[in-house]
């Protein structure tokens, strides 16, 4: 088996050394950065995250600061998002988009301060492109790549153990909002938020010492809770219907394309570099869109990914799991939006994807997936 060669391209975290002596499987690169994909196996981690509580490295969740007098309009232009009635503790999920109306990541925002904002992205160089549009366009802001790393505690029992770490203070803090609570003399941006829908938190570290102290404390103090090491999970996420950016969509697609038109405010008034485009794609329809596939009772993951109308290819798939839950193949896929309604018109029947010698025929449906 090929092995990853780690240089300076490659970073660690200060968090890698405990994550490796928890038994790491696998590693993914994002962001220049070693994100753990498995631990125990894809579907024992799942089943711990569904039970349990785990602690998750997420450090490759690189900040993108951008602060100044015109860090809002900044952030504004590069979403179709309106962000002008945002509040001082509030995080946003932010489609950005270029001019073109295309993706270009997908962050939570955070409005740090009230010239200040954090963009909280995903895999592909964001600091670049925000910087190219600051000096471009003259704005007085400084974009920068601020040292935070990331924990994310997950599971449902990951208020109790947040509580034991930080006090019932946690218990205000509402999703999709922060507080800054102190850990022994520092504070730290903590919100209700995370890469899964089993519910937790996220802890914006800036001191690496202080990180690792608060790492060995919440596994100190969730023994009996039976936490675990953890990371973003294939299964959870898929059944959830959480988007990879990546992976579902790309700099090829549109928010328009990956469901995401409750973010687009295109019948608003605001200074968005986006925002012309998608609302012309938006008259006009989207060539293609990103559906949920499922198949009951199937135990093997098909190695093509293209799925079929009438033996007529109409899309592909992008992300797909068996699901232990529900005994199911799942699976994300970008498809036709004219086949999309033929199929749908037949109650989301009709589609197949090649398993060598035969077919598997799935069903369509919108996502999130819908289970009976």
């Amino acid at each position: 088996m090929a092995t990853l060669s780690i240089s300076r391209r490659i970073r660690k975290t200060p968090f890698t050394s405990r994550v490796e002596a928890l038994g790491v499987k696998a590693y993914t690169v994002y962001n220049n950065m070693l994100l753990a994909t498995e631990f125990r196996s894809f579907e024992a981690d799942y089943w711990h995250l569904c039970q349990h509580v785990q602690v998750w490295d997420v450090s490759v969740e690189r900040q993108v600061q951008i602060k100044g007098p015109d860090a809002f309009r900044l952030v504004q232009l590069m979403t179709p998002r309106n962000l002008s009635k945002a509040q001082d503790d509030q995080c946003f999920y932010l489609p950005l988009c270029d001019e073109n109306g295309l993706m270009i990541n997908d962050p939570i925002a955070i409005h740090i301060e009230q010239d200040a904002w954090w963009l909280s992205i995903a895999d592909s160089d964001v600091q670049l492109w925000a910087k190219g549009l600051a000096v471009g366009m003259g704005l007085d802001v400084d974009v920068s790549e601020p040292d935070i790393w990331p924990i994310a505690i997950q599971g449902p029992k990951a208020d109790e153990l947040m509580r034991r770490v930080f006090g019932d203070i946690v218990d205000d803090i509402r999703f999709f909002r922060y507080k800054r609570l102190d850990y022994h003399g520092r504070k730290f941006v903590v919100s209700r938020s995370g890469w899964s829908k089993q519910g937790g938190f996220e802890v914006y570290v800036d001191d690496p010492v202080l990180g690792c102290q608060l790492w060995d404390e919440l596994f100190e103090k969730g023994a009996d809770l039976n936490v675990g090491p953890g990371c973003p999970n294939l299964i959870e996420r898929i059944e959830s219907g959480l988007l990879s950016f990546g992976n579902d969509m790309d700099f090829h697609h549109s928010p328009l394309q990956c469901g995401l038109r409750k973010y687009c405010h295109l019948d608003q008034d605001i200074e968005s570099l986006s925002l012309d485009a998608l609302r012309r794609q938006d008259r006009q329809g989207v060539p293609s869109r990103l559906m949920g596939l499922m198949a009951v009772g199937q135990n093997e993951t098909p190695e093509d990914k293209t799925v079929y109308l009438e033996n007529n290819k109409i899309g592909e798939v992008f992300s797909d799991c068996l699901s232990p839950r529900y005994g199911a193949y799942l699976a994300i896929a970008m498809l036709d939006s004219q086949a999309i309604e033929k199929v749908m018109m037949n109650q989301g029947q009709g589609l197949s994807i090649n398993m060598g010698s035969q077919a598997l025929a799935v069903k369509c449906m919108e996502i999130p997936f819908e289970f009976e």
